[in-house]
């Protein structure tokens, strides 16, 4: 029962029945994105949306400050802990009928392919690697799903076992704890294994390492998971999308491979957990985990750095700031082009005083209207940037704001004032 534990009571309840393909989820989400919403009867199941809306959430919900999130996801890449396996996983209290269609899944935007699920990361093993990952699927009947794969970890090793004709085995969990979901998010090597860097995480939030069960197919999985499907990424293909991807905007269609599905499994009340495509936890998720590879990368150049941020109003991917304290004139500028390097699908950057607040937008522009010149702005033509960009043109221009104070000037006349 991973969701409820994170549900208090005062959430906005929904008790009517909601049609999954009227959209009339995402029209309740959208209206309050820090409001948490719990739908009673959604397709005759129960479901949760913007569970993990705000960084405020996520933080508290592994019992820590909102700005220590990135310290303790760095801490978790470089210290990565074993899982704990245990013998009755909570995820496998109850076996479902084989039908995607029957369960709190739905249609998020009216050009939308199909129903969506948006929230669930796949556990998958080949040839000795691990890999849990976030993916978009779509339901495409009773036991089928059209699964985006991009060039990374999973899609490796479902080519690996393409080639060896071997269909991909995969367990796909949804409702897991968020340790895992940001685990499943973060850049990995392809040896690591992002189970263990969420296990660190739930070990210093608890004194105790992440608990797996297996499926029947062999897999391990997160024990406190409402729902894991077990299946097989096939030879198969077919159309996925469109699909509202992390700009808001509508990704097009692709000829995608069909993952076949054989067991459901459901903990006990099992809660469906709805992620908004485009809203702030679909932000959150992916850019939270860029954020720890960024500080390391700007902090290898100035090595005062306090604090790294991917803005929502960038979606958490394209726009960030970063807070540091200069030994040198420079290094605010060194600070853009590490940021740069650290998350190469960021297009703007704006590099502040450590007394500026960079989860304060209202700050940060203060920062940009008294201490920057727009003689200083750096620009970078022609660089690969994001392929979620709609803007971009192949590639892209990337562009920094050094917004802190000279080092030749008296500091004084920047500083706000203060009654005490």
């Amino acid at each position: 029962m991973s969701v409820r534990k994170y549900l208090t009571g005062s959430e906005f309840a929904v008790k009517e029945k909601v049609d999954p393909d009227s959209l009339t989820a995402t029209k309740l989400m959208t209206e309050d994105q820090d409001r948490t919403v719990v739908f009673e009867d959604l397709n005759g199941g129960v479901a949760v949306g913007n569970l993990f809306s705000t960084r405020e959430k996520i933080a508290k919900a592994m019992g820590i400050g909102r700005g220590d999130i990135v310290k303790r996801m760095i801490h978790a890449i470089d210290n990565p802990v074993d899982t704990e396996t245990v013998q009755d996983p909570e995820f496998r209290y109850s076996e479902l009928p084989l039908d995607l269609t029957a369960l709190p899944i739905c249609r998020y935007f009216p050009e939308d392919g199909g129903r969506y699920i948006s929230s669930g990361v796949i556990v998958a093993e080949y040839g000795g690697k691990k890999n849990v990952s976030f993916h978009r699927m779509m339901i495409m009947g009773p036991d089928r799903i059209a699964v985006r794969l991009v060039p990374r970890h999973l899609y490796t090793m479902y080519n690996n076992a393409k080639k060896d004709g071997v269909e991909l085995k995969v367990s796909i969990c949804i409702g897991a704890r968020p340790e895992v979901l940001l685990a499943a998010a973060t850049s990995t090597a392809y040896d690591a294994d992002e189970m263990r860097i969420a296990s660190s995480l739930v070990m210093e939030a608890s004194g105790n390492p992440l608990k797996v069960g297996q499926c029947d197919n062999g897999l391990f999985v997160p024990s406190e998971t409402d729902y894991v499907f077990e299946g097989r990424i096939s030879f198969e293909t077919a159309s996925e999308g469109p699909f509202v991807d992390i700009t808001g905007t509508y990704d097009y269609v692709r000829e995608q491979p069909v993952i076949k599905i054989e067991k459901i499994w459901a903990c006990k009340d099992p809660v469906m957990q709805l992620l908004l495509p485009g809203g702030n936890e679909h932000y959150l998720f992916m850019g939270l985990p860029r954020e720890p590879v960024i500080f390391k990368t700007v902090q290898q150049t100035v090595p005062r750095t306090h604090a790294v941020r991917l803005t929502e109003g960038g979606c958490c991917w394209l726009h960030g700031v970063v807070s540091i304290t200069k030994n040198k004139e420079g290094d605010g500028v060194n600070a853009i082009m590490a940021a740069f390097s650290g998350h190469p699908s960021m297009k703007h950057v704006i590099v502040v005083d450590e007394d500026v607040d960079i989860f304060d937008d209202r700050q940060v522009e203060w920062a940009v209207a008294t201490r920057f010149q727009a003689g200083r702005i750096v620009t970078i033509p022609g660089a690969a940037g994001s392929s979620l960009d709609p803007s971009a043109e192949g590639s892209t221009w990337k562009m920094g704001i050094d917004a802190t104070v000279p080092l030749s000037m008296d500091r004084k006349l920047f500083e706000k004032a203060k009654l005490e």
